[in-house]
């Protein structure tokens, strides 16, 4: 019995010493394989840093590429080029897809065996790239009030031969080529332009004309043609050029600074006659000052329609207001129509300055609606309440709101 226990131990002991065997084995193997993954997963990275460095290693090796521009193309795929800088032109043979994708004064690369290795995009200056570009304007027309009678121009004048050119075909007439936009400021010339550019889908490009200007030769001009490149390449687009009256002003014979603006605006006037007469690029200008731009700016076919915009009558004025606080939550004693009267001679930004302050007061108090109190306040700090005109009191005393 005594031998029958202690050899029962012994199995037991032998079992217990091949299980830990085993479990060790395991955990090797385990250990092992964590490793190895660790190892694939360096070789990888060890692999990819060499081939970063095998191709700049060649790179750095490999003679630098020249750039030419194309000046004619002939026939058996021969196209002549010029160098930059050197000027030197070059007759060299490129293959069918190369001689394809290449139009006049496009710009390759060249080895110095003088082979076109690349055809390289349209140049761009980075200022014009920089200029306002918004794919899609999220304002529309309902974000503008008081403006029903300029808005149908506008609308005939851009937006329609854009979306139905074959109005203007059956008709036989050519459409509008450019609208130049004129009146005070903050009456709403900006978001007119953009509101088209929302209906039509189109990319909206804005730029100052105090850009334009610059002190050396040919700076201005270059960007002028650039900026109606990418127009045309982003087409269908509206430019619209605010303050246009710092490059269109009236010509003079003097030959100081102003050389440099007129030949700006000859460029401009150049690129605007370039236009299909339906094409997908069109113009859109505004000014403060009408009287100052030059008649060749003003002539039909550049700008064939020029809208004036006023400040906002009384009517207008009131629908400025509800769109600027449709999101508000007005108290019951906030009347529209009263605003609309205390407001005379305000324009569209002076409303929406109006009604900004009105919802700051409200939220300086901590309230839950914008009140008439807040109202008079916003009034109280708006500039032009304040400039000593009578219109305040002859509002109040009409309305008696603000007693």
């Amino acid at each position: 019995m005594q031998e029958l226990i202690v050899r029962r131990d012994v199995n037991t002991s032998i079992a217990f010493e091949e299980e830990f065997e085993s479990l060790k084995v395991n955990t090797g193997e385990k250990e092992l394989k964590e490793r190895l993954l660790e190892a694939l997963v360096a070789k990888k990275v060890y692999s990819q840093e060499l081939q970063n460095l095998q191709m700049e290693n060649a790179q750095l090796k490999s003679m630098p590429l020249s750039i030419a521009s194309v000046v004619e193309k002939m026939d058996d795929n021969t196209v002549l080029l010029r160098q930059h800088g050197s000027e030197k032109e070059i007759l060299t043979r490129v293959g069918d897809n190369v001689y394809a994708a290449l139009e006049l004064n496009t710009r390759v690369a060249v080895n110095n065996a003088l082979n076109v290795v690349k055809v390289l995009s349209k140049p761009i200056d980075t200022r014009a790239v920089a200029m306002e570009l918004i794919e899609a304007p999220e304002t529309d027309y309902n974000s503008i009030g008081g403006l029903d009678p300029q808005m149908q121009e506008v609308r005939e004048a851009i937006e329609l031969p854009l979306a139905e050119p074959e109005l203007f075909r059956r008709i036989g007439i050519k459409p509008p080529g450019g609208i130049l936009l004129y009146g005070p400021p903050g009456t709403g010339k900006t978001m007119l332009a953009r509101a088209v550019a929302h209906s039509t889908k189109a990319t909206f490009i804005k730029l100052s004309g105090p850009e334009l200007v610059h002190k050396y030769l040919g700076e201005g001009a270059r960007l002028v043609r650039e900026i109606f490149q990418m127009a045309r390449d982003k087409a269908p687009s509206i430019l619209f050029i605010d303050e246009i009256d710092a490059v269109g002003g009236t010509r003079t014979g003097s030959t100081d600074g102003t050389e440099e603006v007129n030949r700006t605006m000859m460029q401009l006037l150049a690129e605007m006659d370039g236009f299909e007469d339906r094409g997908d690029v069109k113009i859109i200008a505004a000014t403060n000052r009408i009287d100052l731009l030059d008649q060749a700016l003003l002539r039909p076919g550049r700008f064939d329609r020029k809208i004036e915009i006023l400040q906002p009558e009384k009517e207008g004025r009131r629908s400025i207001f509800a769109i600027h606080t449709r999101n508000m939550p007005l108290a019951q004693d906030v009347d529209l129509d009263e605003l609309a009267t205390l407001t005379e001679g305000a324009s569209g930004a002076d409303i929406s300055a109006i009604a900004t302050e009105a919802g700051m007061f409200a939220i300086r108090r901590r309230g839950e609606y914008v009140t008439r109190s807040d109202f008079q306040k916003a009034l109280d700090k708006t500039p032009y309440l304040n400039t000593g005109t009578n219109s305040r009191k002859k509002a109040d005393k009409e309305s008696g709101m603000f007693v």
